[in-house]
């Protein structure tokens, strides 16, 4: 449908709205304007945006007539396209406001941000492709995984809520991120029926459909058992394993081999193009280890933790390791990977 590719400008009434929507997600957004004859138009969003990113930065003049022969002009940049008729354009559905939740837009941007890089990419699981958000009293639950990596935030709300979940696909997540100015103290309103969830925030509403189905039971896969705990400074870690990563080349699957002795960790890997080792100053509790990780999953948890110390629990070389503070705020599990130590 043509017309869902297009963004309708509607200023049939006293303000001016400008709407896009692919029928699994909408956004409308008001924006300040005068409006000198009402009307409405359909322009195609891609050219539509190219030619308003690219105009000067001055008043922009639209004008359209009953062939919907628009002209757009901005100080002496003149563009004449051809939009559609806004009488066929799928507006975004109500939905009732039963159920909603409030955080400020600075926390909401955080938490996408820290859970964002561990969904799936692809449709064969499309719970994968989403978001768990659950809701228990005072407490947001933000979940993510791949089926290699979970990725858990916790947020305390300054209110109590009844019990509520609900799965929302990355794609609209990755747009509200995009979209949202993230100030600490303006919120964000979020409301949700059994199918749909609503954003709203300074002028902007986005509604998504949610994504159906019982998400996975990921309470089971949180052991709080481990024989090995090493305390490390993050940024040394994530500068090391970036560092490694220039021996990688785009889709070849070279662990890095994380050896744990007594105060120490040697980083080791071994790729087509030469080897890299580097040792870190580390707290050990318990065992030995030796263990392999892709380092890209261990990078993209490092990147979104703000803490200048972090913490690493494992068991073995076959089971996962957790990357967690005291509070449990934040949850990183990677799951390791094989790797034939006689080679390394």
């Amino acid at each position: 449908m043509a017309i869902l590719e297009c963004i309708l400008i509607d200023a049939s009434a006293n303000e001016i709205k400008l709407t896009a929507n692919d029928m699994e997600l909408g956004i409308e957004t008001r924006i300040e304007g005068t409006i000198e004859e009402r009307g409405i138009i359909a322009l195609d969003a891609k050219i539509f945006s190219e030619i308003v990113r690219k105009l000067p930065d001055n008043d922009v003049v639209i004008e359209t007539d009953s062939t919907f022969k628009t002209i757009i002009t901005c100080e002496k940049a003149k563009f004449n396209i051809i939009g559609k008729s806004g009488e066929d354009f799928s507006y975004l559905p109500y939905i009732e406001r039963d159920h909603s939740l409030l955080l400020s837009q600075f926390t909401l941007k955080e938490v996408i941000r820290q859970t964002i890089f561990s969904i799936a990419d692809n449709d064969n699981n499309k719970l994968m492709t989403g978001e768990l958000f659950e809701i228990n009293e005072n407490q947001l639950k933000v979940v993510s995984l791949d089926g290699h990596r979970i990725s858990i935030r916790s947020i305390e709300l300054k209110d109590i809520y009844d019990y509520h979940k609900v799965v929302v696909p990355g794609k609209t997540l990755q747009e509200i991120s995009k979209i949202l100015p993230g100030d600490a103290d303006k919120d964000v309103d979020i409301y949700f029926t059994d199918n749909h969830i609503v954003f709203e925030f300074d002028n902007t509403t986005v509604v998504s459909r949610l994504i159906e189905g019982e998400y996975f039971r990921i309470e089971q896969m949180l052991s709080t058992d481990y024989d090995t705990k090493i305390t490390i400074n993050k940024r040394e870690l994530l500068n090391c394993i970036d560092r490694a990563t220039l021996l990688v080349k785009e889709g070849d699957k070279k662990p890095i081999i994380m050896t744990v002795t007594d105060g120490n960790m040697e980083l080791k890997i071994n790729s087509f193009i030469g080897s890299m080792n580097e040792d870190i100053d580390i707290i050990k509790e318990g065992k030995d280890i030796m263990i392999g990780f892709n380092p890209k999953f261990f990078i993209d948890a490092l990147r979104v933790i703000d803490d200048e110390e972090i913490k690493l629990y494992m068991v073995n070389p076959k089971a996962p390791c957790f990357i967690k503070n005291d509070e449990e705020s934040f949850i990183y599990l990677i799951l390791p990977v094989n790797f034939n130590a006689s080679n390394n």
